[in-house]
Order: C-alpha cells, then sequence, then structure tokens
C-alpha cells in the first residue's frame, strides 16, 4: 500500500530519529516523527472503501477489426455518499480512465467510453480499478469491481463469391453408389433386406415387380472450400500483412459459408475451424480466426492439406514471397485452387493449374476476386 516514496520516507525517519535522541537533538527528532506522521495518515486517508456495484456491458460483444465497440459501466453507490473518483479500466493491454461522477448514497451513474478495437484478438475488458492516492503520494490503494467481460476483435471481410469448381455437380450434392448410406437423397431402388425400415418400401415398384422393393438414400455433400493460412514463424515479418492475410482468409470463408457451403480453414498447426453448411457458419468460422497468431505449427500450411479429403476448391493464403511449388504439388487433390498472395514485391507466372490473386489491400481482392469467378 505504501508507494516507493512512502517507504523511503519511513525508512529514513526511522534512524533520524534514533540519531536525533542519541545525540541529543530535537530537530532532527521532530522531523522524523513528522514523517512517521505523514506516512501513518497517508494511510489511513487510503483506508476507507467506497461500497460501489459496478455491471459492465459492452456492445457489441462482436465487431470487425476497426469497428466502433463501447463498455456500458453501471456504477451503484451501497454506501456513504461518494465525490467524483477517477478510475482505470483495463481493454487487453490498453489502460483506459474512467471518471464516475459523484455519487450520493443509493446513486446511480452509467458511464460509457470507447473500447480500442484496431487490433483482432480477444480483448479482456476489466476489471475497473480505483486508485486511491493521498496528497503526498506516500500511500496508494488500488480496489477492482466489476466481473470482467471479453470483446470479440473479428477480421475484416469483404463479400466474396463462391468460385465455381469447375466440375458439374447434383443440385443436391454429389452422389454415387460410393456414397454413404443416410436420409438426405434418393439414390435408387433395390431389393429389400432384413433389417431394413418399412417406411422406405417403394409399394408401386414392389407391386410391379413382385419384390418388395426399398429406396435407397444417400447423404449428398456439397463441395467444400479449404482455406488455408500460413502462419509459420517468420512467415510475416510485417504484422499489417498477416492482418491482413487473416481479413483475406475470413473473406475466402465466410463467402462460402454465407452460400451455405461447408468450409474448414486450416494452419500449418492443423485444423482451425470447420462447418458443414448452416445457419451460423459465419459466426463460426470468423470466431475461430479471431485469436489466431503467427508461430503455430513448424511446417507449411500446404502441408495440412494432404490429411484432409480431397475436392472442392482450395484457397491457399501466403506471404507474396512465398513459394508456390508446395502448392502445386497438391494441386491434383482439387477441383480448383487460388493462392492470395499478401503484398507481393512483383508478379510472378502461376504454375499450371493454379490461379493466383495479389492481394494489397480488401477492396482490389473483391474486385480481382469478381473477375476470377466470371473468367470461368
Amino acid at each position: 500500500m505504501l508507494t516507493p516514496l512512502g517507504w523511503g520516507t519511513a525508512a529514513v525517519s526511522v534512524p533520524l530519529y534514533a540519531a536525533g535522541w542519541w545525540l541529543g537533538y530535537p530537530e532532527p527528532a521532530m522531523l522524523a516523527l513528522a514523517g512517521l506522521a505523514a506516512v501513518a495518515g497517508a494511510l489511513l486517508w487510503t483506508l476507507p472503501k467506497p461500497s460501489l456495484d459496478v455491471r459492465r456491458e459492452i456492445a457489441p460483444v462482436r465487431v470487425e477489426r476497426g469497428e466502433p465497440a463501447v463498455a456500458v459501466l453501471h456504477v451503484a453507490n451501497g454506501g456513504r455518499a461518494v465525490r467524483g473518483l477517477s478510475a482505470r479500466d483495463a481493454a487487453g493491454p490498453a489502460d483506459i480512465a474512467v471518471d464516475i461522477p459523484r455519487l450520493r448514497p443509493g446513486g446511480r451513474r452509467t458511464v460509457t467510453y470507447r473500447l480500442p478495437t484496431a487490433r483482432r484478438g480477444e480483448i479482456p475488458v476489466g476489471p475497473l480499478r480505483l486508485v486511491r492516492a493521498d496528497p503526498l503520494r506516500l500511500a496508494r490503494r488500488v480496489r477492482e469491481y466489476g466481473a470482467p467481460r471479453v470483446l470479440l476483435v473479428r477480421p475484416r471481410t469483404v463479400r466474396l463469391a463462391v468460385l465455381p469448381s469447375g466440375r458439374a455437380h447434383h443440385l443436391e450434392g454429389p452422389t454415387s453408389d460410393r456414397s454413404p448410406a443416410g436420409t438426405a437423397t434418393f439414390h435408387a431402388l433395390r431389393e429389400y433386406v432384413v433389417g431394413d425400415e418399412m417406411r422406405h418400401i417403394h409399394w408401386k415398384s414392389s407391386a410391379r415387380t413382385g419384390t418388395l422393393m426399398v429406396r435407397r438414400l444417400v447423404d449428398a455433400s456439397l463441395p467444400t472450400t479449404t482455406v488455408v493460412l500460413e502462419t509459420r514463424s517468420g512467415a510475416w515479418p510485417e504484422p499489417d500483412d498477416f492482418e491482413l492475410a487473416v481479413d483475406a482468409a475470413a473473406s475466402a470463408a465466410a463467402g462460402a459459408a454465407s452460400a451455405g457451403f461447408p468450409v474448414r480453414i486450416l494452419t500449418g498447426g492443423g485444423p482451425l475451424a470447420a462447418t458443414r453448411g448452416g445457419p451460423g457458419d459465419v459466426e463460426t468460422l470468423l470466431d475461430g480466426l479471431t485469436p489466431v497468431g503467427t508461430g503455430e505449427g513448424p511446417r507449411p500450411a500446404v502441408d495440412a492439406v494432404r490429411g484432409v479429403p480431397a475436392g472442392g476448391s482450395l484457397v491457399v493464403v501466403a506471404n507474396g514471397a512465398a513459394e508456390l511449388g508446395p502448392v502445386a504439388s497438391v494441386r491434383s487433390r482439387f477441383d480448383r485452387v487460388v493462392v492470395l498472395r499478401v503484398r507481393p514485391p512483383e508478379p510472378v507466372p502461376a504454375p499450371p493449374g493454379v490461379q493466383v490473386i495479389d492481394v494489397h489491400d480488401l477492396d482490389g481482392l473483391a474486385e480481382s476476386w469478381r473477375r476470377l469467378g466470371s473468367a470461368r
């Protein structure tokens, strides 16, 4: 509770009093007593504890990087009157000054302030720290109020359409004799075997053939969009380039998910997020990309692609100086492969079967993506 100045004052006052008493000089002893009295008074000054109840809200809880977000503090005084207070509220690494007006007994106040959203990530907000110090700054007491909350600053996105994969697909997904049995899509008729559900019997065909026939249903699957983000240490010397890369990956994933297609996101460390195509998929993918950083996984991100099912579209997001050879080595496993090179120093020829987009900003990505989609 004592500040360094308070500890120093106490440390000097004790030997000063002893020296004055031992040598018979009253002046040093009186000066020492004054110092000790000041330290004791400072401790008493900071002793009162305001009886405050702090309830915190964050609006909205999820924002894109750079969008506004505010913290709302509802402060209620459950004790004696409290004069205006200066407090500090934590918002990630930042420390934000919060001025609380005078509160009468039983009084309530609402304080609002903006939160920093320039950097993506999970930002803990709170608790509110009330600092009480004496006028001489000899003592300082910090008390915390209110439970902390978390603000999700997610990647920025632009609207991107689903790229055609270049292969014709069944309207409800690809089906074949090798498709897994399920309950979604009619594929063919076959003879009844013991254990089949009676509700799947096709009575008209059974009457015509004289044999019980049942419908064979399969689970149809839509083409999956696989988004691969490079996150190895040293791959992104410029932090702003990595933020743009995350934004590009989020835009590609959100575009496919918005159209109802399954999406998986991979890094060199393995799967980051996956959806099967349904409501809420975009939220799931953006939440999964919110905490991602560099240094995740020792191997190149493209290597993680070899362990996932083939088919669909592959979108690789890499540094502008990255080699395209590893991407070309997995080209045959996917219907369409697109590489997003973030702020490349110069254009490079694309390997056969691989399409390349040089990304300098999100608006440019949207325009290049549109031209790429209309070209096939």
